[in-house]
């Protein structure tokens, strides 16, 4: 037998056992399989699963094998358990939690409808301690007469919190419901944004939308930076944007409220 020949039957003989871990890793780096850990957030534990492509889910943490069999009925994809987020990950969710919506955090978003992730794109844009109604994002994305349609979507958001569904509420401007929990768990991440919730609501009930300034004549959502900066002197509350409008009040570029009123 030539050396070579012995070379290449030495290799053929050569046996090692993959290390466990090589499967998990290589499947969830190209995205056919999910990793998920625990971590805290301020309405209690929750379960995040993330991939090579992102974050695909957030849902309140429970049993493991009772996620890793939602996780995988939904997206058809198995769930591999992880001590803990990667800390690049976590810090950017935090941050993203403390209101940074500078800080880049890819979602996962496969298996859902163009319609849908404009919508939670849209949502992304609503400033931390803010909130916009349901029409508001109709609007902004082009489709008006979709409220519903937008309402639904937020429902089935697979990421909530990352994308902040719960600042989005009723366009009758009461707080609506929420799919991590309900709605008293979006009114504690409210509080904790910063909105007066109960002010809020009593605005709400009372059928006031917009808030304006007699100095500067501009008409904003109630929640948005500028409104909340008028002193009551200065402050007056309209029923409509047409109301504002007729009393010679313009939209505020920042909130956008006009979109609102569409």
């Amino acid at each position: 037998m030539t050396s070579d020949a012995m070379i290449e039957s030495a290799l053929g003989e050569l046996r090692a056992a993959a290390p466990p871990t090589l499967a998990p890793r290589t499947l969830t780096e190209v995205g056919i399989a999910d990793w998920y850990a625990r971590m805290p957030s301020p309405i209690g534990e929750l379960f995040v699963a993330w991939n090579g492509l992102g974050v695909s889910e957030v849902e309140a943490a429970g049993d493991d094998a009772a996620f890793e069999r939602s996780h995988q009925a939904r997206t058809g994809r198995i769930a591999y358990r992880a001590d803990r987020l990667p800390d690049r990950l976590a810090a950017a969710i935090t941050r993203r939690l403390e209101g940074d919506r500078r800080v880049r955090i890819d979602l996962d978003l496969r298996g859902h409808t163009e319609f849908e992730r404009d919508v939670w794109l849209k949502a992304l844009e609503i400033p931390h301690g803010e909130v916009r109604p349901y029409g508001w994002i109709a609007a902004e994305i082009g489709r008006p007469k979709a409220v519903r349609a937008v309402g639904s979507a937020l429902g089935h958001n697979p990421v909530p919190l990352i994308v902040p569904c719960h600042r989005v509420v009723r366009s009758d401007g009461m707080i609506g419901q929420y799919s991590l929990g309900g709605p008293e768990n979006k009114r504690t991440i409210l509080t904790a944004e910063g909105v007066d919730v109960p002010g809020l609501e009593r605005l709400a009930a009372a059928g006031v939308r917009y808030v304006g300034s007699d100095t500067t004549k501009i008409y904003c959502l109630p929640t948005c930076r500028h409104a909340r900066r008028v002193t009551d002197r200065h402050r007056l509350e309209f029923h409509s944007a047409a109301e504002g409008i007729a009393r010679g009040y313009r939209a505020c570029l920042v909130c956008r409220p006009a979109s609102a009123a569409a």
